[in-house]
């Protein structure tokens, strides 16, 4: 017996002596393999261990390859069997110890605990006075991930209050901890268990006020005409356009300005005049396109007449400072590419000054917007009362296609300049082949320049 003392005594010695939680516990599991073999325990020594085996509150370590932590046991006592040995692979859903409860007050407890009905959740809402003490071990229950985001908002770890299982703390807990620094409360929720998607808070910032403005001048006048708009049934129409002809077309009018710079405003110009001249040639083969509805009472068919006008003049939506504005150039069928480019010119430096005239906007007849220097590709634009077809161009792109030779195409596949082009016209007169014929009349004067040149007089 006094060996045995000496071999207990001893343990106890080192068991004081380790730092390691590891090794502490592997140093007691050493003790308690000697106390199984020795019957009776010895008075002293076994005083001493059950003083030991009730401060063990950390029951073990699980380790894996992301993070170690902590199993803990909710039940004060002793522990009267080990059911695995140091270094066994514990099983999930397994007992790991046998505990002796002091007592039969706490199992009665646990029963109320897992006896009572569900508690409603109640908010609380208290003031924040000063951090509560936290136990050193909430720093084993918190990830790596947590840790740095503490660090990253320099929270204290131990001031804030884990709702995740066992105490542990949570990413969101630590958002809801700096959130709550600026307001000053605390709002914990009772009886319910905490979740991730419940938990989640974030800095409030306060928004600015709403306030209410008049519409502007050209808002109103929008505003009218997209509501008189509201009574004609729309009907859509979309194609593509190859512009590689008229790309070198293009370029060789601007080789012309540029060889003559004191004749013209500008130094080059886009491909809108060519679009707006060859739009005009096709509504000569197309008046209806060109045409205006007179209905004075939309609900007797009987007097509503159908107006052909003479004048081409195409309207251009711009996109100015003031807002969205479509002036019109005048005559289009009695000009050249070169002059419309000069009114397309003018039109555009007044309207970098909200200057353009009023009566740059009186009587349009057909409408082109061009919202490929913004992006996008099709669109449904709206007709007006006044006109009864509008066309919106897209942004014009690069893409693959199969090469055409003498009108068949072939398995070669070429790069080609291509432009998505949609119409919208009113279908109470223009019927869907009607200006889809229309459309091709136009593509192929546009893809074909020189197709362009042969039909002007």
């Amino acid at each position: 017996m006094a060996d045995a003392r000496h071999v207990y005594a001893s343990h106890f010695d080192m068991l004081r002596g380790v730092r390691q939680r590891h090794d502490r516990c592997r140093a007691f599991h050493s003790i308690e393999k000697c106390l199984n073999e020795l019957t009776p325990v010895p008075s002293p020594l076994s005083s001493h261990l059950q003083v030991y085996q009730r401060r063990l509150r950390r029951l073990r370590i699980r380790q894996d390859l992301r993070a170690s932590v902590e199993i803990t046991s909710r039940f004060s006592g002793t522990v009267k069997r080990l059911c695995y040995n140091v270094g066994d692979m514990a099983e999930v859903g397994k007992p790991l110890v046998d505990i002796d409860v002091e007592g039969d007050g706490a199992v009665e407890e646990v029963g109320e605990v897992l006896t009572e009905a569900p508690v409603v959740a109640t908010v609380v809402t208290t003031p924040v006075m000063s951090a509560p003490p936290r136990d050193e071990r909430v720093l084993s229950l918190a990830t790596p991930a947590v840790r740095r985001v503490c660090k990253e908002n320099g929270v204290d770890i131990t001031a804030v209050k884990g709702t995740g299982k066992d105490g542990r703390v949570l990413k969101e807990d630590v958002l809801r901890f700096v959130a709550e620094g600026s307001t000053g409360e605390r709002v914990e929720v009772i009886g319910e268990e905490s979740s991730p998607a419940s938990t989640l808070a974030y800095p409030v910032v306060p928004l600015a006020e709403d306030k209410t403005v008049p519409l502007t001048g050209i808002q109103k006048a929008m505003f009218k005409s997209m509501t008189r708009s509201l009574t004609i049934p729309h009907f859509g129409f979309s194609d593509e356009f190859i512009l590689d002809a008229t790309s070198e077309y293009r370029a060789q009018l601007n080789a012309h300005i540029a060889r003559d710079p004191i004749r013209f405003p500008f130094t080059k110009i886009s491909y809108m005049p060519i679009f707006i001249k060859s739009l005009s040639v096709a509504l000569a083969d197309y008046p209806i396109v060109n045409s205006q509805v007179l209905a004075d009472d939309p609900s007797d068919v009987n007097t509503i007449k159908l107006r052909y006008r003479a004048a081409h003049n195409i309207g251009v939506a711009m996109d100015t400072p003031g807002g969205l504005v479509v002036p019109n150039i005048k005559y289009v069928q009695q000009k050249s590419v070169l002059d419309i480019a000069c009114d397309l010119h003018r039109l555009q430096e007044l309207g970098k000054r909200n200057a353009i005239p009023p009566a740059d906007f009186k009587d349009g007849t057909v409408t082109l917007s061009n919202i490929g220097t913004v992006g996008g590709t099709y669109a449904s634009p709206v007709v007006v009362t006044s006109e009864v077809a509008i066309a919106v161009l897209g942004k014009m792109m690069r893409v693959p296609r199969f090469e055409e030779v003498a009108g068949r195409q072939t398995d070669k596949v070429v790069g080609r300049w291509v432009m998505p082009v949609s119409w919208s016209a009113d279908h109470r007169v223009i019927d869907g082949a009607t200006i889809a014929r229309f459309c091709q009349r136009w593509k192929a004067l546009v893809e074909a320049p020189a197709l362009l040149g042969a039909e002007l007089k």
